[in-house]
């Protein structure tokens, strides 16, 4: 890990300067995605391998996930993947507008008390810091095993006036999207009968 990580780790840059996440890559890429919260890192390692072209920059705080992260990039010789193992709110002040392609927030910790709810990660203020980041069109998905925690996140996105509920019918939320990458986290849940939702939305285009 300590070999591996600081070749890899996001730096944030100070002063008040940008930082085109474009230049954290060998390659420049097609396009970057970001994984909040990643975990044990299987979806962010899953895309990455499904998209070589894209970048993706996984954020974790947790020395555990960032460790089962890094065994697999190393194992699998993966190059388009890069991380910062802090709070994902480091790169909101410093990346550029309209640079991501792809937001992911997959099964976060639900606050299920009421006086935490202002942790959840897909509030106003949050939202309104990926809204400014992400490109027209652009994906954010949303992932959880809890139905309160599900219901308060698509409240807050509904009512934001940059994004758009892309669900159709029942089955857009009930069932996991076609490109969907199954987790260990999310058969346990399954197999404690809890079903998981699956929210998927656009960032409108810019007036």
């Amino acid at each position: 890990m300590k070999n591996l990580l600081p070749g890899l780790r996001v730096a944030i840059p100070g002063g008040g300067k940008a930082l085109d996440p474009a230049v954290l890559f060998d390659t420049p890429p097609e396009d970057v995605w970001i994984e909040v919260g990643f975990g044990s890192g299987e979806h962010l390692v899953a895309q990455a391998e499904a998209h070589p072209g894209i970048g993706m920059i996984g954020c974790e705080p947790y020395i555990n996930g960032v460790a089962a992260l890094l065994a697999q990039i190393e194992t699998q010789a993966i190059c388009n993947i890069r991380i910062l193992d802090d709070d994902a709110r480091e790169l909101f002040d410093v990346l550029p507008e309209a640079v991501l392609g792809r937001a992911f927030v997959l099964f976060g910790d639900p606050w299920p008390k009421r006086r935490h709810a202002k942790r959840r990660f897909l509030g106003r203020e949050n939202l309104d810091a990926l809204a400014r980041m992400m490109k027209d069109q652009a994906l954010l998905r949303f992932a959880s095993d809890d139905m309160g925690y599900a219901v308060w996140t698509l409240e807050q996105l509904i009512a934001h006036p940059a994004f758009e509920w892309t669900a159709r019918t029942p089955g857009d939320w009930r069932a996991p999207p076609a490109d969907w990458v199954k987790t260990r986290y999310e058969a346990k849940a399954r197999a404690a009968g809890r079903n998981p939702v699956y929210l998927d939305f656009r960032r409108l285009a810019r007036p």
